[in-house]
């Protein structure tokens, strides 16, 4: 079965949250929390301590933050994996251009692991340009078709190993 194939069911957010720990809070420290269980607003990246695994946070109980957010952990490497939030920086959701089109070239790849997660858990995908500045010109067609051909690329060139392991266990659920 293609990684990037959609299944017939819907997964929710607690069945990926049960899917994505049995996989990997031996394997690689990380649990992925749902923070409206926790009073968590914000979605959130915690590096692991001598006490506690890893966290990928993911907001308001919403299955498609939770595909967003492991999608960035899918992507960053180890040295990323341990700073808070993989040390990268956020600008809000008030970017300038300039500021806007480094957010799309930086946020093509994970976008494009989150459509292949988003398929593989039977959802649906849009990208996120995230910006509601009226004197920033967005282009949700072009991004998108970045998007969707740089999934196609990871599916057929190789993608993260801890993506394809958790298409596959979301594809045995």
């Amino acid at each position: 079965m293609s990684a990037y194939q959609k299944i017939d069911q819907q997964i929710t957010a607690d069945q990926l949250v049960e899917i994505f720990n049995q996989l990997f809070r031996d394997s690689e420290n990380t649990i992925l929390v749902d923070g409206q269980k926790r009073g968590e607003l914000e979605p959130l990246y915690v590096p692991a301590s001598e006490t506690e695994p890893a966290k990928i946070i993911f907001a308001h109980g919403f299955v498609t933050s939770a595909c967003h957010e492991i999608a960035h952990w899918c992507y960053a490497g180890k040295e990323r994996r341990q700073l808070v939030d993989y040390g990268y920086w956020y600008a809000g959701d008030d970017r300038n251009q300039e500021q806007q089109d480094t957010f799309e070239k930086v946020e093509v790849i994970p976008q494009a692991y989150e459509l292949i997660l988003s398929k593989a858990c039977g959802i649906p995908f849009k990208v996120s340009l995230d910006n509601f500045n009226p004197d920033v010109q967005l282009d949700r067609d072009a991004f998108t078709r970045k998007v969707e051909a740089m999934a196609e690329k990871k599916e057929r060139e190789g993608m993260s190993e801890r993506l394809m392991s958790l298409v596959e266990a979301i594809h045995r659920f």
